[in-house]
């Protein structure tokens, strides 16, 4: 790797455990935790970024003003899952552009001991290319392509990024 006079070389970064449990119905997976998450230790913590309010909105709450272990118990008790295609990767700054050296995670033992999931959804591209080159196309259940949450993203507004993510609500009834 040739670096500039001044430039550190790109830092390994690693992904946080997931946030599940037995009645996890929707699985969001991300690609890799960004520098603010990764300094706060919380899953989607730069201001920018717009899962909070994504996924509040598919669920009918204010998310983005509660604490961030109240979130995620909502999510928890709603059937929503979190967790991130990739285990670590070096990469200088949050852009998944610079993502290099993936450390894969094993999704395919992961759902499989999830026994009420319904879906999967890729929060962006770098996941859904990732999570469905382990996946594969699936007969089981759908496999969710959602526009990228974060604020890098912006050639979607936030009203379009709102009614894809309105996706995820379908498998998130309770089973009958």
């Amino acid at each position: 790797m040739a670096l500039r006079l001044g430039q550190m070389p790109a830092q390994r970064k690693a992904a946080f455990p997931p946030s599940v449990d037995a009645d996890t119905r929707v699985l969001i997976l991300g690609s890799l935790p960004g520098d603010a998450s990764i300094r706060q230790g919380e899953y989607y913590a730069h201001r920018g970024n717009a899962f909070w309010t994504l996924v509040g909105d598919v669920l009918g709450e204010d998310l983005r003003g509660q604490p961030y272990a109240m979130r995620l118990k909502r999510l928890r008790a709603r059937g929503i899952g979190l967790w991130d295609v990739i285990e670590s990767a070096e990469r200088d700054g949050s852009l998944d552009g610079s993502i290099r050296g993936a450390e894969l995670r094993d999704l395919g033992a992961f759902v499989a001991r999830l026994p009420a999931l319904r879906a999967i959804a890729f929060n962006g591209k770098t996941a859904a290319l990732h999570g469905r080159r382990q996946l594969g196309e699936r007969q089981d259940m759908p496999l969710i392509d959602l526009p990228s949450s974060s604020g890098a993203y912006a050639s979607l507004s936030r009203d379009a990024k709102r009614a894809a993510w309105m996706a995820i609500a379908d498998h998130l009834a309770a089973a009958s």
